[in-house]
C-alpha cells in the first residue's frame, strides 16, 4: 500500500500532464486542478497510512529497483516524517495555486498547467529520492518547468529573470553533482563497485573518508544547496525572479522550491560530511546573520510590495538555516518547522499581492493604499498572513522562530543539552534584532497597503482587461484559496506538538555524529588533524536512513 501511494505521487501529476497535452485548451484549468487534487488525495492517504511518524524511519521499505546497475544507480524512493511533511505542503499548495490562476492566466493555459504538473512531480521526486542520482535529476529538473513559467507568463523582465534563475540553479547544481560524484568515486575505489544510495554514501563519507576530504565535500554540497536556499552571497537571483514570476510561480518558489535547498542540506550535506559541517559552521552562521540583518534593511526601502516580500524570504530562510547550524535538536527542529511555516505564510502573502495586482496591475505602494475601504476581506487576510510571517504568538511563524532562536542561544560548547554548539547568546541577540526589523517592515507593508487614505492608480481598469470581471473585493474562489492556508497557520501555531514530535526523530538521526565532533573541535581547535575515525560516532549511532 505504501509503495503504491508513494509511486502514485509521481505518476499522477505526470499522467494528468500527458492528458493535458491531448485535451482541448478550454478544459486545461480543470484537468490541471483535478490532477493536483488527485495528488493531494494520494499524499493525504500516504500520510494517513505512514507507519513511521515517531521513529525517524522510512516508508516504503522496498529493495531498490536497478536502473543503471553497472553504475550503481537504482530507483529507490521513500520518505521519513520530514520529507513527508514537505511533500504534504507541496501537494497542498499546488491546487490552490492552480485555482488562483483561473482568471490571471488567459494566454496558453494548457502550457501553464502542464508545466506546473511536471514541476510538482519533480519536487515530490526530490523529496522521495533515496538514490543520489534520482535526487539530483529531480532536483535539477525543477529548473526546466520554472524557466518556462517565468519566461512565458512573467513580468516585463521575465526573460532576464528566467535566464538568471537557470544560470544560478545550473551553476549550483554542478557543484552539488561534483561533490556527490567525488564521494561515489571514492566508494568505488574502496569497494570496487558503484553505489549511489544516499544511505550508503552517507555512511561511507562520514566514517571512511578523511577529515580533509570531508571538508571539501561539504563545501561543494553546501555551495550548491546555498544557491537554491538561497544563502548570502548567492541570493541575488531571488528578488528579480520573485518579482518577475507569475503569482503562482512566486508562491511555489517560496513554498517548496527554496525548501529543496534546505532539505538537501538537512538530508545530504549535514549527515554526509559532518566534519565539514563543524569546520565550516562558524562561517556559515556569520553568513546567516548577514542575510538576516542586511535583507531586513533592504526591505525597509522597498516601494514594490512583491519585492519587499521577496527580500523578506532571504531574511526568513537565513533564520531557518541559523537554526539548522545550531547543531542541537531544538534549533534543527525549529529549522524544519520554519521551512513549512515560511512556505505557508510567505506563499499566502504572494497570493494576496497577486490578487491586488490582478485588479490594479501595479504592486507599487506609492500608488496603492487604504485598501481596507475597498477590500475589507482581502485586508483581513493580508494582515493575518503578515502577522503569521513576523511570528505572532499563536500563529505558525512563532513556533519555528522561537525554536531557532532558542537553539542558537543554547548552542555553546558547554551546553548541558547533550548537543554542544559553536554559537551562543550573541548570535541569538543579533538574530533577534533581525526579528524586530522583520516586524517593522511587515507592519510597514500592511500600514501602507491596508490602512491610511485610499490610494488607487488612475484608470487602473484600462491596464488590465480582466479587472472589470473581478469583484471589487476578493470573491468566493479567492477566499477558498486563502482560508485553508489561514486555518493551517492557526492550527500550527496553537497545536504544534504533533508536528514537533514527528520532526524530532529525524533530526536526532541527522545530528547523531555532531556532539562528539563539536567537543573534539572545541578541544583541539580543528578536526583537520584527525583521521577518518573522527567521524566514528556516526557509525556507533547506526544508519538513520535504514528502515
Amino acid at each position: 500500500m505504501d509503495a503504491t501511494l508513494a509511486y502514485s505521487l509521481l505518476v499522477l501529476p505526470i499522467a494528468f500532464a500527458v492528458i493535458l497535452g491531448f485535451a482541448p485548451s478550454r478544459f486545461s484549468k480543470w484537468i490541471g486542478t483535478v490532477g493536483a487534487l488527485a495528488t493531494l488525495g494520494a499524499a493525504l492517504l500516504f500520510a494517513w497510512t505512514f507507519p513511521h511518524w515517531t521513529d525517524g524511519l522510512y516508508a516504503p521499505s522496498l529493495d531498490p529497483a536497478d536502473w543503471f546497475p553497472a553504475m550503481g544507480v537504482s530507483v529507490a524512493i521513500g520518505a521519513d516524517s520530514v520529507a513527508l511533511l514537505l511533500i504534504l505542503m507541496t501537494a497542498f499548495l499546488m491546487p490552490l495555486i492552480l485555482i488562483g490562476s483561473f482568471t490571471a492566466i488567459t494566454e496558453r493555459p494548457k502550457d501553464y498547467y502542464f508545466w506546473f504538473l511536471l514541476l510538482e512531480a519533480s519536487m515530490i521526486g526530490a523529496f522521495l529520492a533515496r538514490d543520489a542520482i534520482i535526487f539530483f535529476v529531480s532536483y535539477e529538473f525543477t529548473m526546466i518547468p520554472m524557466f518556462f513559467l517565468i519566461a512565458n507568463w512573467g513580468g516585463a523582465q521575465r526573460r532576464q529573470a528566467a535566464v538568471k534563475y537557470v544560470l544560478y540553479s545550473f551553476g549550483g547544481g554542478i557543484l552539488t553533482l561534483v561533490g556527490l560524484l567525488y564521494v561515489a568515486m571514492k566508494m568505488h575505489a574502496a569497494m570496487n563497485s558503484w553505489d549511489f544510495g544516499i544511505a550508503s554514501m552517507t555512511e561511507f563519507c562520514s566514517t571512511k573518508m578523511p577529515a580533509s576530504e570531508q571538508v571539501w565535500v561539504f563545501l561543494l554540497l553546501m555551495a550548491g544547496f546555498a544557491v537554491k536556499i538561497p544563502l548570502v552571497p548567492f541570493h541575488t537571483w531571488l528578488p528579480l525572479v520573485h518579482d518577475q514570476a507569475p503569482t503562482g510561480g512566486s508562491v511555489i518558489l517560496a513554498g517548496t522550491l527554496l525548501k529543496l535547498g534546505t532539505f538537501g542540506e538537512f538530508r545530504i550535506a549535514m549527515p554526509m560530511a559532518p566534519i565539514g559541517g563543524v569546520e565550516w559552521n562558524s562561517a556559515l552562521c556569520v553568513l546567516c546573520l548577514i542575510g538576516i540583518l542586511a535583507a531586513a534593511l533592504i526591505c525597509w526601502v522597498q516601494h514594490d510590495a512583491k519585492k519587499l516580500v521577496a527580500y523578506s524570504s532571504v531574511t526568513h530562510i537565513a533564520f531557518c538555516m541559523l537554526g539548522m547550524f545550531s547543531l542541537n535538536s531544538i534549533g534543527v527542529t525549529g529549522s524544519v518547522m520554519y521551512m513549512i511555516s515560511h512556505g505557508l505564510s510567505t506563499g499566502a502573502l504572494f497570493l494576496c499581492i497577486g490578487m491586488i495586482y490582478e485588479r490594479y496591475h501595479t504592486k507599487d505602494m506609492d500608488e496603492l493604499g487604504g485598501l481596507y475601504r475597498r477590500m475589507p476581506i482581502w485586508s483581513f487576510f493580508m494582515v493575518f498572513f503578515a502577522l503569521a510571517s513576523l511570528g505572532l504568538p499563536g500563529l505558525n511563524g512563532f513556533v519555528g522562530e522561537f525554536y531557532c532562536l532558542t537553539g542558537a542561544f543554547i548552542a555553546e560548547d558547554t551546553a548541558a543539552t547533550g548537543y554542544p554548539g559553536l554559537m551562543g547568546p550573541w548570535y541569538a541577540l543579533l538574530a533577534g534584532l533581525g526579528l524586530i526589523a522583520a516586524a517593522m517592515y511587515l507592519l510597514m507593508l500592511v500600514g501602507r497597503l491596508v490602512w491610511g487614505p485610499l490610494r488607487e492608480p488612475s484608470h487602473h481598469d484600462h491596464h488590465n482587461p480582466h479587472a472589470t470581471t473581478l469583484p471589487q473585493d476578493i470573491g468566493a474562489r479567492e477566499i477558498g484559496i486563502l482560508l485553508p492556508i489561514a486555518v493551517l497557520c492557526l492550527a500550527m501555531g496553537l497545536f504544534p506538538g504533533p508536528m514537533l514530535k514527528a520532526i524530532e526523530p529525524s533530526v536526532k538521526n541527522m545530528l547523531a555524529p555532531y556532539p562528539a565532533l563539536v567537543e573534539q573541535y572545541v578541544k583541539d581547535g580543528t578536526l583537520l588533524n584527525a583521521g577518518s575515525n573522527s567521524a566514528s560516532p556516526f557509525a556507533s549511532a547506526g544508519d538513520p536512513s535504514t528502515p
